[in-house]
Formats: structure tokens, sequence, C-alpha cells
């Protein structure tokens, strides 16, 4: 069942179902940011990143962006080398620095 036509003559869309606001249907839901898994973990490790993250003193942020930017990194690629590996990247490790740089070329290409 339609509605009757509107002022400028086009029909208006069907009548809603009961309690329905009207707005578009909310077919993009995927679920929970934490998808299937333990939602307490997803937010021990959401707290983890962002201790990690946003909690650096200015000073060492400072050191790193100095350091990275000698060892033609970006200051998030230096800072990963050191969260992930627990290494502090030296001019000598040449091959460790290639390796990065491809990837930021393959991340680049996908993108």
């Amino acid at each position: 069942m339609t509605r009757p036509p509107v002022h400028g003559g086009a029909a208006a869309p069907p009548y809603l179902a009961p309690r329905h606001n009207g707005g578009p249907p909310i077919a993009d839901d995927e679920g929970p940011p934490w998808g299937q898994g333990d939602p307490h973990l997803f937010l021990h490790w959401q707290r983890a990143h962002r201790a990690a993250w946003k909690n650096i003193p200015r000073e060492v942020m400072l050191f790193r962006m100095a350091k990275a930017d000698r060892l033609g990194l970006t200051y998030a690629e230096y800072t990963l080398e050191i969260l992930e590996r627990g290494r502090y990247l030296q001019v000598e490790d040449k091959a460790r620095i290639a390796e990065i740089k491809a990837l930021r070329r393959r991340r680049r290409r996908r993108a």
C-alpha cells in the first residue's frame, strides 16, 4: 500500500513499519570492534596500544624523531622497531633498515 501523491505529484515511499524512524537500514553494522573474540582481551590490547603511543615523554619522542630521521625512517617505523623487537636501530643495521623501507614501498602499492 502506498501513500497518496504529495504536492509535486511524486509518489511518497511505502508506509513504514510501526516504530520505524524512517532512516536508512543499518546494513554496514559488522558487529562489535573486537569481532568474534574476547572483548576483555581486546580492551587490554587497546589500552596497551594507547599507552605505547600516547604516553611518551617529549624528550624521548624528540630523540626518536631525530634518530629516525638520521636513519631515513619515519618516527612510526623507528618506534615500531623498538616496540616489536626491542632493538634500537643503528647506522650499522643497514639490512634491517632496507627491509623496513621495502615494506614501506609494498604498503604504498597496496593502498
